[in-house]
């Protein structure tokens, strides 16, 4: 069977890409194990400093769940909370990744796919991308845990629309949602989606994943506790950042090490 998922090295940036074009890049339940699984193993690599997420070819990034695999791994609601548990479990593997992750979104991003990009920091679109959640027409939900990274991207009134609606939009208005940071030419999305990943990898590796970590955790309301509060000053023991100032004090580039 051909690998569904697979994984590219480009120095410190690994592309997931989604290669499944017979069905746009749908994904079923062993996709979602699968990616569960790459980005376990990505998060535990050092030498990384961010990943790019995007589909094999312009056509889609993904058309989210596989229906046509409904029958076998979503018949019933015991199946359904299995397909669920393994849906978020990869969508919280890419979220708790160390590394930034950045989406590359072309074609056609909806259903599951739409929320496998919220899952990552950044979302880079092509101008002609499409986006929506039309689950409506299946009489299937969105659960809890699948609908809150969306809920945070762009709020409740643009989420409802979203969901009550279950229209396929356009990528400019999904700019205006804040569903994606950027949009670029046609030709241009994987382009610009691995100038991101280089920009991101040019600096400090720890300080990058710090800060996604510190977005994250300012997105709970509990409150910071003193040993959360204190690691927002950590990176001043580091190494990197000694070399940092001298950099900056000399006007030459950095060389960071992740240490």
């Amino acid at each position: 069977m051909r690998e569904r998922l697979r994984i590219e090295r480009e120095g410190a940036i690994a592309q997931v890409i989604l290669d499944r074009p017979d069905k746009l890049n749908a994904l079923d339940l062993a996709s979602w194990r699968r990616l569960a699984e790459l980005f376990r193993e990505l998060d535990r690599d050092d030498d990384l400093r961010c990943i790019l997420v995007r589909g094999a070819d312009a056509r889609a990034f993904s058309a989210g769940a596989d229906i046509a695999a409904f029958e076998r791994e979503r018949a019933d609601r015991e199946q359904a909370r299995i397909y669920g548990h393994a849906m978020q479990a990869a969508m919280k593997a890419i979220m708790h990744v160390r590394h930034p992750v950045v989406a590359a979104i072309s074609g056609v991003c909806v259903g599951g796919g739409l929320e496998l990009a919220c899952a990552c920091d950044l979302r880079i679109a092509a101008r002609s991308a499409r986006f929506g959640v039309p689950i409506k027409r299946l009489g299937l939900t969105m659960s809890y845990g699948e609908l809150q990274p969306l809920l945070r991207l762009v709020g409740p009134a643009h989420a409802a629309e979203i969901l009550l609606e279950g229209e396929i939009f356009s990528a400019g208005r999904a700019k205006e949602m804040g569903l994606v940071n950027r949009l670029v030419e046609d030709g241009r999305w994987l382009e610009e989606g691995l100038a991101c990943c280089r920009r991101i990898a040019e600096g400090a590796p720890l300080v990058a994943r710090w800060h996604k970590k510190f977005i994250r955790r300012l997105m709970d309301p509990t409150p910071l506790t003193p040993a959360e509060i204190e690691e927002g000053f950590a990176s001043l023991d580091t190494e990197d950042y000694r070399r940092g100032v001298r950099a900056f004090l000399s006007r030459t580039e950095p060389e960071f090490l992740g240490m």
